[in-house]
C-alpha cells in the first residue's frame, strides 16, 4: 500500500492505494510532512485533487478500491452520481436506493465513506437543507459546497 500526503486548502489529505486502486483519501487532524515524491499509482489522485481545489475539475476519473460492505459500496456508488454543485438529502438518497426506511443505514454508510471528496459525501444534506453530519467537520463541508457552488455576485445597478 502506497501513501501520499497532500496539502489542501482544508488541511492535509492522506491518500492510500496500490495497483488495485485508491482505497482511502482522508483529511488529517495531525501534522505530517507533505510528500515530495508521489508514488506513481497515486499521482493521478494527487493531480486530480489539486485540479479540483484549483477549480479546474468537477469529476474524478480514478480507479477506486475502497473497503466496505456491499451496502456501503452501493451507497458510495450512488454518491458519485450526485453532480458537482448539487446536493441531495439523506431521505432522497434512501429513496433513490429503493428503501426509504434505510435512511439511518444510508447516513451511516455516508459517514464511513473512505474516499474524501472523490466520493462526494459532502453533497448530502438534511431534508431541511441543514449541513448535518460530516466526518471532516461541518466547516469543511460548508467550504466544499461553497467551492462547488459559489454565490453569484449581485449587481448593484
Amino acid at each position: 500500500m502506497k501513501t501520499a500526503i497532500l496539502k489542501t486548502p482544508l488541511g492535509l489529505a492522506e491518500i492510500k492505494g496500490d495497483e488495485e486502486g485508491i482505497s482511502e483519501i482522508k483529511i488529517l487532524e495531525e501534522q505530517k510532512e507533505t510528500s515530495v515524491n508521489i508514488p506513481e499509482v497515486l499521482a493521478p489522485a494527487v493531480r486530480q485533487l489539486n485540479e479540483y481545489f484549483a477549480g479546474q475539475r468537477q469529476h474524478f476519473s480514478l480507479k477506486l478500491n475502497p473497503s466496505g460492505t456491499e451496502f456501503q459500496k452501493k451507497v458510495w456508488k450512488a454518491l458519485q452520481a450526485i453532480s458537482f454543485g448539487k446536493t441531495m438529502s439523506y431521505l432522497e438518497l434512501s429513496k433513490q436506493l429503493g428503501d426509504i426506511k434505510a435512511i439511518r443505514a444510508v447516513a451511516s454508510a455516508n459517514g464511513k465513506n473512505p474516499l474524501w471528496i472523490v466520493v462526494p459525501c459532502h453533497r448530502v444534506i438534511g431534508s431541511n437543507g441543514s449541513l448535518t453530519g460530516y466526518a471532516g467537520g461541518i466547516h469543511r463541508k460548508k467550504w466544499l459546497l461553497e467551492h462547488e457552488n459559489p454565490p453569484v455576485q449581485q449587481s448593484l445597478f
